[in-house]
């Protein structure tokens, strides 16, 4: 898969099917319009993802998305969402951007697409367009988990409430964090439980703060977790969000490597214990849980 920064630094020169949005947690509704996308690929016809800068407060990084779409399609055009293309008309998109510049035979919208100043196009114009420019149009009805429309606002209310499961449901993944670990007060190794420190991306939405079973993948090894998501109430104030997980099975040193977190299953609530003491013993409650939950 190629990767580039701007519709204006694709050169590729085939037919293309296209889909556009920002595809944030690239959840199961989005992968409905990557898989119709993929099913046109083939006889001369590459397939492209445009996908739009993101909101501060993302489900996934740019670097995740990346990853996640790796293998997949031909292209993804990472697309600054800056005053020129905000303001350029609908119109002009379809002739110069989509027709002019990705040769777009295909396109593969879901039914709430809007683009061009003032969010004028839509499915619709697309539609209206698409003889005269010679592309067909596929309008992607919403996926539906339970009967409730999959969407990133649907995903981001779950996990506010700890609901990593029902998260794991509408993305058709796991949830997680990647992240380096890091040197920590080590607390844990000194009440006996060494743990290991990931500070998440700024901008990467966290599940609501607390204690969670997680699978933890360290090289190309997963092992079982558990650990808590927060900002360590009890014995700092910093408000430094971080994840602290303790790996069963797991020996060596991790300081300074990359790991994945996924999340499994919500435990309890963070919680600000009065003492040290009263800290271990819920560490401990944790560490009986995540043997339980994963029946070791």
């Amino acid at each position: 898969m190629k990767v580039i920064s701007g519709i204006e630094a694709y050169d590729g020169n085939k037919k293309t099917a296209v889909t556009l949005g920002k595809f944030d947690g690239l959840h199961r509704g989005h992968q409905k319009l990557l898989e119709k996308v993929l099913s046109y690929c083939g006889d001369g016809c590459e397939s492209v993802v445009c996908a739009f800068d993101m909101h501060r407060d993302s489900l996934m990084t740019v670097r995740e998305r990346r990853e996640h779409l790796s293998g997949t399609a031909d292209w993804l055009i990472e697309q600054p969402l800056s005053g020129e293309f905000m303001s350029m008309e609908a119109e002009t998109f379809i002739e110069k951007i989509l027709c002019e510049n990705l040769h777009a035979a295909h396109l593969v919208v879901g039914t709430d697409f809007n683009f061009g100043h003032g969010r004028r196009g839509n499915a619709r114009m697309l539609e209206a367009f698409a003889g005269q420019y010679g592309y067909t149009v596929d309008v992607v009805d919403k996926e539906r988990y339970l009967g409730t429309v999959i969407s990133s606002t649907y995903i981001k209310d779950a996990l506010a409430q700890g609901d990593v499961k029902l998260a794991e449901a509408l993305l058709g993944y796991p949830y997680e964090i990647t992240g380096v670990v890091r040197h920590g007060k080590q607390l844990g190794r000194t009440l006996g439980f060494p743990t290991m420190n990931i500070e998440p991306e700024e901008h990467k939405i966290l599940p609501r703060f607390g204690v969670y079973a997680f699978r933890v993948k360290i090289g190309e090894t997963w092992y079982n977790a558990v650990g808590n998501v927060g900002i360590k109430p009890t014995v700092t104030d910093e408000q430094q969000r971080l994840l602290e997980v303790y790996v069963y099975g797991f020996e060596g040193d991790a300081y300074g490597r990359e790991i994945t977190a996924q999340f499994c299953d919500f435990e309890r609530p963070e919680t600000k214990f009065g003492s040290v003491e009263e800290l271990k013993e819920n560490v401990m409650r944790a560490m009986r849980y995540g043997e339980r939950y994963f029946g070791c």
